[in-house]
């Protein structure tokens, strides 16, 4: 589903100034937390700014990636950043989004895939995430 036909049936979140988040699906305030907890439910959602009606999602997704990214195991080293930040302005920048994209996707898939395979040999039991870990440092040159 592209974007805007997407924008059409999410969830509608607002942000207020006092930064405060209101899902207006459930009539609350929600947390980040909760915000990370729909993506991980793949559901779909729009943040705006409650008074400009200016999209924030991007916004919002960047701050639960620092704070995830801050508290434990980073997932990105600082060289990795530091390289992705000297794609800004550069003529490849919108290719490198694309590529990050497309390679996430594909990562995804196969991990779906596997999965699947899994289930056939192993019943119901999918692998735990320190098998998957072992598994792809196996796979890596």
């Amino acid at each position: 589903m592209t974007e805007a036909a997407a924008g059409a049936s999410a969830r509608l979140i607002k942000k207020y100034p006092n930064r405060r988040l209101y899902d207006t699906q459930t009539s609350t305030y929600i947390t980040l937390a909760d915000v990370k907890q729909l993506v991980l439910e793949n559901e779909l959602f729009k943040v705006v700014d409650a008074k400009s009606s200016e999209d924030l999602t991007r916004s919002i997704l960047l701050q639960i990636i620092l704070e995830e990214e801050s508290g434990g195991m980073p997932m990105f080293s600082s060289t990795m950043l530091a390289q992705v930040i000297r794609f800004y302005g550069h003529a490849m920048q919108g290719m490198m989004g694309t590529y990050l994209e497309k390679n996430i996707q594909g990562f995804m898939e196969i991990q779906e895939r596997m999965a699947d395979q899994s289930k056939g040999l192993y019943g119901t039991n999918q692998f735990a995430p320190e098998a998957w870990s072992q598994f792809m440092t196996a796979q890596t040159p």
